[in-house]
């Protein structure tokens, strides 16, 4: 016990001398709510620090002292106060020096818990996207950051840890407790016209502008800024800070700002500082946390948003939550090492202010690995089926279906899987979620069909669209096609100026999209509707429905053509046959002519599938024959067709041909 003592009784003189002080001066500060909170003698009053609102820290910080330190204490300040004042002096100034003593002692031992709860370490902040592998080439590409080396779900960037969830975010960043995060970068005007040119190109970095059309502003005092979004919703604010290059900070809306970041660093430490003395924080490190005044009453929750939750690391887990827990902190999850840890390293998930979700976390911890279930893939794992019939005796294949299974499926296979024949379902899914980045941007994730996690069929596992020749290649070209294909490398570089609408594609034209209805980012539906020697397939996208005979008839004459040809049908079995000749030439596939004759195959696998083939003969082009296959999916609980409106909202066609009108008056024409 005599370390106790010898602890106890240094700690009494240190506080002793600043009650001495205190009870012979004349200082009567005013600490009426403290006074009143401890229930104190009203004679006490006139020598306690004026300390603010009373919140009882020390109290209870005295209160979680083990017993044996209290009643040792205890003893140690009777004896002291008599060996000072003597048996002589009243009990009421005796009581009244052993208080202020016990008072001054608590509050040492609450900065040395407070301490110890506040040892904390930023460690990652977590944002759910629809695939990790896609969003750690996304940070790595657009944002400068390195995969981590000891996990395969995040990047580091500039030293700071973003994790990614592989989950669909039930929406963006804005306006939930955790705003943005932010980069700094030494050129940021460099920068932002870098990742101007990439949104424009449709490859999955869309700018926030400012009220004046701008995507970057000079703040006085402060730093340039500007505003991005990844594909999945997170916001994301660059600025030029050359105090601190690479992840800067994170920003919190706070319904009181000044009262969240004391209760961060008072929960896990920091600095408290001021950015560039214009905005207050916490830094932790080279990481900035601040926040800014929430206008519309409580943000929403973080909790499955863009960016779902910040961690910090601990080394001590069950101090560092017993002392959240004293700050009210709701604790969501109680430390445990969560299912599929990488490590034996514990987690708790916490409630922080303003809806934030929070992760404390001990060192060592290194992620999770999800327990995902491994999806069947209905269009290339496929079971004995026997297709239903309709009341005349015909293969039923009616019902809504969409392309959006097959999204991503290249024409060609590609040269580094010659001997590939599936792939995984992560590849998969990677592959998918590269093809709706790579497609028209502009939208939030939840708008494209083809988002993983919203849309109900599984990506498909094919290699390839090309099944025929069997290396998954286009056949070589005639000569004659090769010279025209020659002749159009040749010209590309020179700039044609669209005269009129006739300059432009069929699909820009709001005509038709394509002889082959490759599934896109949106608008995948396909309708088949049957009656007696007819089946009608109507096309979402573009809104056009052909009416095909299975009646034997015959086409019509040679020198009548369309744009989309002359179908006539046939029944083979179980398969539907459509023989079509006569196109106009004038939506090619693949550098197809006039002298095309396209067959195409539906055959329904099984409950929920149909296969669809593509065969295409062009002398004029190809040297031989190819076939084409990719499945459509039956979606009558989830899926409908909706009007493409192409003509009523083909803004694009009057914004390209006036645009070619300001280019021609600039150039003098």
């Amino acid at each position: 016990m005599l370390w106790v003592l010898t602890a106890n009784l240094g700690s009494i003189v240190l506080v002793t001398l600043l009650v001495t002080v205190c009870t012979w001066s004349n200082v009567t500060p005013r600490w009426e709510p403290m006074c009143s909170c401890m229930r104190l003698p009203s004679k006490t009053r006139t020598c306690l620090p004026s300390l603010g609102p009373c919140e009882c820290p020390f109290i209870g910080a005295w209160k979680r002292m083990p017993k044996f330190w209290n009643t040792s204490v205890s003893n140690l300040l009777r004896i002291f106060s008599t060996a000072i004042y003597g048996e002589s002096q009243p009990v009421s100034e005796r009581y009244r020096i052993m208080t202020l003593t016990r008072i001054g002692l608590a509050f040492v031992v609450a900065a040395v818990l407070s301490t110890g709860v506040g040892a904390a370490d930023y460690h990652h902040v977590h944002l759910t996207t629809s695939n990790a592998t896609e969003a750690i080439g996304w940070y790595t590409r657009y944002l400068d950051c390195e995969p981590l080396t000891d996990r395969d779900d995040g990047v580091e960037c500039g030293g700071a840890q973003v994790v990614f969830d592989s989950r669909p975010t039930l929406g963006s960043s804005q306006r939930t407790g955790i705003d943005h995060i932010s980069f700094s970068y030494a050129d940021l005007m460099a920068k932002m016209a870098e990742l101007e040119a990439v949104g424009v190109g449709g490859s999955g970095v869309r700018l926030q502008r400012f009220p004046d059309g701008s995507t970057l502003r000079d703040i006085p005092g402060l730093f340039k800024v500007g505003f991005i979004f990844d594909p999945w919703g997170t916001r994301i604010e660059l600025v030029e800070d050359d105090q601190t290059i690479g992840f800067h900070h994170i920003h919190l809306n706070a319904s009181d700002p000044a009262a969240t970041l004391a209760w961060y660093q008072e929960s896990f430490g920091g600095e408290s500082a001021s950015l560039r003395n214009r905005i207050d924080g916490v830094r932790m490190g080279d990481i900035w946390l601040l926040a800014m005044p929430y206008e519309d009453g409580v943000p929403a929750a973080t909790a499955g948003r863009a960016i779902d939750h910040i961690a910090f690391s601990v080394t001590d887990m069950d101090s560092a939550v017993s002392g959240l827990r004293s700050r009210d902190a709701e604790i969501l999850e109680e430390p445990m090492v969560p299912s599929g840890g990488r490590t034996a390293a514990r987690r708790a998930f916490i409630g922080g202010p303003d809806n934030v979700s929070l992760a404390v976390v001990e060192a060592g911890f290194a992620g999770v690995d999800a327990e995902i279930e491994v999806p069947v893939d209905i269009t290339t794992e496929l079971q004995p089926y026997t297709v239903p019939r309709t009341p005349w005796g015909t293969p039923d294949f009616q019902g809504v279906w969409t392309g959006d299974a097959a999204h991503g499926i290249p024409l060609q296979r590609p040269e580094d899987m010659t001997d590939l024949s599936s792939l995984t379902a992560e590849e998969a899914a990677a592959r998918r979620e590269r093809g709706t980045l790579g497609s028209i941007w502009g939208y939030e994730s939840e708008w494209r069909d083809t988002t993983l996690g919203y849309v109900k069929s599984t990506p498909s596992r094919q290699v390839a669209m090309v099944i025929d020749p069997q290396d998954g290649r286009l056949p070589p070209m005639t000569a004659e096609a090769q010279a025209r294909t020659a002749n159009r490398v040749d010209t590309s570089g020179v700039r044609r100026i669209a005269e009129g609408p006739e300059d432009l594609s069929p699909w820009v034209r709001c005509i038709t999209r394509s002889l082959v209805p490759t599934p896109g980012v949106y608008n995948n539906g396909m309708q088949i509707v049957q009656g007696p020697g007819h089946v009608a397939l109507q096309r979402e996208m573009i809104h056009e429905t052909r009416v095909i005979p299975t009646d034997s008839s015959p086409h019509v004459g040679s020198d009548i053509t369309s744009w989309l040809g002359d179908a006539r049908g046939y029944w083979d079995g179980d398969t539907l046959v459509v023989e079509i000749r006569n196109f106009n030439g004038q939506v090619p596939y693949q550098g197809s002519s006039d002298n095309l004759t396209m067959t195409e195959r539906y055959t329904r696998t099984g409950p929920d599938t149909l296969e669809y083939q593509f065969m295409l003969n062009d002398p004029t082009v190809w040297t031989r024959p190819w076939t084409g296959m990719f499945t459509f999916v039956r979606d009558e609980t989830q899926y409908e067709l909706v009007e493409y409106a192409c003509h009523e909202g083909n803004y694009g066609m009057t914004n390209i041909l006036s645009g070619a009108r300001a280019r021609e008056a600039d150039e003098g024409r």
